[in-house]
Order: structure tokens, then sequence, then C-alpha cells
């Protein structure tokens, strides 16, 4: 499924793992897309990593939960870097409530980010590599929730079983078109994003102190510590590869033995 031109749009990717995923794509010969909601970090992020790679890396505004905004992103990647031949949808959030709190409010903003976003990644991806003949990758960011439920994070659980479901309706749309759609699953990952989730937990009385509520989750840990973004990196290196031409509608979890399955 290799590619001459070889573009990649990347959404969440200004920071946490996004950004990492990012930064091996460009090491790995591809254009990027920093695609991310956040425009002065996402302007940041390209400004550092094209120091190292001057010309293959820009950003575009992107809320996934907005289709036109997902296009932009996608006919950004081909105009700099001729074609898009790999796309991670990675944005996401997570909000902790207690599972007789969560809200009609928390489950609408978290399912539109993680399921709808997926959802329009994937469709509009799909509909440019059909239209211009690429055999190309698509890549979601699930996540162990999304294979056992946490209580104080229902509705992102619920959120990440619905990337793990579209990721094998996605492969079994596309697999005629020479497309692949593939998952990983990070179990708990030492992120901007768990930093927000661990003072979360402690406004919510979940935890007593910071960083209480990551060392308990360690412990279930079989490899005995948190992931770090650099953790994730190798297997989603694979499914961009060509070592992974004969995979689709899989999910990988990374997650040191967390959930064993």
């Amino acid at each position: 499924m290799s590619n001459d031109k070889k573009g990649a749009v990347v959404t969440g990717a200004a920071r946490g793992i996004g950004r990492q995923i990012a930064t091996a794509l460009l090491e790995d010969g591809y254009g990027v897309v920093i695609a991310d909601v956040d425009p002065a970090v996402g302007e940041q992020t390209v400004k550092e990593l094209s120091k190292a790679h001057a010309g293959r890396v820009v950003f575009s505004k992107v809320d996934v939960t907005k289709r036109a905004e997902v296009q932009a992103a996608i006919a950004a990647c081909r105009k700099a870097f001729g074609e898009l031949t790999v796309m991670v949808n990675n944005a996401g959030f997570n909000k902790p409530e207690p599972f007789l709190e969560a809200t009609e409010k928390t489950w609408h903003a978290i399912m539109d980010v993680n399921a709808l976003g997926v959802l329009i990644g994937i469709q509009e991806a799909a509909k440019t590599m059909i239209e211009h003949g690429i055999k190309g990758k698509i890549i979601n960011t699930a996540s162990i929730a999304g294979r056992t439920g946490f209580p104080d994070f229902a509705p992102y659980s619920a959120s990440k079983a619905a990337v793990i479901s579209l990721t094998q309706a996605g492969a079994r749309a596309l697999a005629g078109k020479g497309i692949t759609v593939n998952a990983f699953g990070p179990g708990v990952v030492d992120t901007p994003l768990w930093e927000k989730l661990d003072a979360d937990l402690l406004a919510m009385g979940a935890s007593s102190k910071p960083g209480e509520a990551m060392s308990s989750l360690a412990s279930q840990i079989l490899l005995g510590r948190v992931a770090k973004p650099s953790d994730v990196v190798g297997t989603v290196r694979f499914l961009w590869s060509p070592q992974s031409d004969y995979m689709t509608g899989q999910v990988l979890l990374i997650d040191g033995g967390m959930i064993l399955q």
C-alpha cells in the first residue's frame, strides 16, 4: 500500500499521543497535517516539528465534529503533500463523573468528539482515498475503556466502544477498495489529558491527593508502570506500515498488561 506521494492527517495532534504519532510519521517520510482544535498549541507544535522537518508539517484548525473542517484538513494534506495515504483519527477527550451522576450534556459532548468525530474522519478519508485511487490506511484511537467499562468514565467508555465498532464496520465497508481500518487502544498514558483527568477525579472526591488515581490504576498494570506516549508509537507505526497490509478491523491494546483478552 505504499505511495510515492505520502501525506497523513492526524487529529488531536497538537500534544500528547497525537503529537508523538505525528513525529513518527515525519520520521518515516510522510508529510503531516497537525489537525487540532487548539490553534495556539497546534501552530507551536508545527513550529517545533519544522526545525527537523521543514516544509513537511502544516497546521489545520479542526473540530472533528464539523465535517467541513475535516474535509479542509484533508484538502490541505493533498495540496501540500500530493495525496492522503494515512488518516489517524486520534482526537478525543474525557470528563469523569460518578456513574449515577453522569449527565446528558457530558454524554453528548464526549460521544460527539470521540465517536462521531471518528465516523466523520473515516468517511472523509475514505471518500478521498477512493476518489484518487489510494489504497490507504485509516487508524483510530480506541482505549482499554472500550473493552471494559469504568464507572467514573461511563460516557468515555461507551464512546471508545463505539470507536471499536466503527473500526470494524469501516473495515468491512472499505476492504473492497483496498483501504484498511484498524485501531489501537492505549491504557493509562502520562499525557496532559491524564493530568486533567487526575485533577477532575480529585475534585469529585474519587481520589484524595494529586497523582493517586494514576498510581491506583498503575498498580493494576502487569508491567508495573503507566505508559509514555513513546510506548504507544511503535504499534501505531506498524499499523501504517506495509507489514500490516493483511490486517483490518483489528484493535491492538497497548496497556502494559492491564486488560487481558
